[in-house]
């Protein structure tokens, strides 16, 4: 069995295990192009992709035969609410380490899915050391936001359950910050047909990946990125991430949007295709109104809707 099959193996085990506990979210059309094609992940379980990953991770590690005492993990918010939700679904108590400056909203739902939420004092330059300090301190097993198995693995089922929708696809296009999403389409798009072409999007801010793909190793920024789409504001892409993405060559092409280009990328989601998504989960669909992206048949996977919508409310005033 080859490196994709035994990947794609296990996203098929994934899809099988959270059943139940997702939404099937229904590819949509759009009249901006017949050949577009848009995975909605605004509209899954806590408004984003995450539980998808989070939900294997979790029954995962119920299922291994040994129960945690708890799951900790650290998120901006998506992947908070996400594990929050998975974590109480099998009676397991959840801690999220989310920065000060996170959006307040998908704070407020993190705490109201049952977590305990831990902002004092954490920022994107000392969250890993405070986990590590706290992990310590709780016994919790840790549930990594992207580089993690069983999370690319359940991410992976977003672009299976699209294939299945759309088998005759060109294109494949996905945000990427910590390479989740990103990497897990890539086994479902390589493993349904290796001529698929994979495209990770992800702001001029926060290139990390970018540089990546063009140096063929794992580039870090020194700062966490200033960017409106705060899904993506990680320094760098995980290991297992950069596995599947560039040393097993399963993502073919990253691009890079500005700061104006997701903006006008919120502003048509919101405006022309009625639909509530975050900055994050406009980043493809802000490379293809931008001309970044190859033609054909065009899959958009957008990632979510979680969005605060003072920063909606000044960009839909920005026609």
């Amino acid at each position: 069995m080859s490196y994709v099959q035994e990947q794609a193996e296990k996203v098929r085990q994934a899809a099988e295990r959270i059943r139940g506990h997702i939404r099937r979210t229904t590819a949509l059309t759009t009249d901006l192009d017949p050949d577009l094609r848009l995975k909605p992940e605004c509209f899954q379980v806590t408004g984003s992709f995450k539980p998808r990953g989070a939900f294997n991770a979790v029954l995962s590690l119920v299922q291994s035969g040994k129960r945690p005492a708890g799951v900790i993990a650290v998120s901006s918010g998506n992947h908070a609410q996400a594990v929050a939700l998975a974590a109480r679904s099998v009676g397991l108590p959840a801690l999220i380490l989310i920065p000060e400056d996170a959006n307040p909203a998908k704070v407020a739902a993190t705490r109201a899915l049952g977590a305990e939420v831990i902002q004092e004092g954490i920022t994107f330059a000392n969250r890993e050391q405070r986990l590590r300090e706290v992990m310590a301190e709780r016994g919790f097993s840790l549930v990594h936001p992207f580089d993690d198995w069983n999370v690319i693995h359940g991410q992976g089922t977003a672009v299976r359950e699209l294939l299945e929708d759309e088998p005759e696809l060109d294109v494949i296009v996905a945000p990427v910050g910590g390479g989740g999403l990103l990497a897990g389409s890539a086994i479902s798009a390589k493993s349904h047909n290796s001529a698929l072409h994979v495209v990770g999007v992800e702001p001029e801010a926060a290139n990390d990946a970018f540089r990546t793909w063009k140096t063929g190793s794992i580039q870090t920024l020194a700062t966490s990125p200033k960017t409106i789409a705060d899904g993506v504001r990680t320094t760098a892409i995980g290991a297992r991430n950069f596995e599947v993405m560039f040393v097993n060559r399963l993502v073919d092409e990253i691009v890079t949007v500005t700061e104006a280009e997701i903006g006008a990328a919120v502003h048509v989601a919101w405006s022309r295709l009625h639909l509530a998504l975050e900055p994050t989960g406009t980043l493809p669909l802000a490379a293809y109104l931008a001309g970044k992206l190859p033609g054909g048949r065009t899959g958009l996977v957008l990632s979510g809707g979680n969005a605060n919508l003072q920063t909606v409310a000044t960009l839909l005033g920005t026609p």
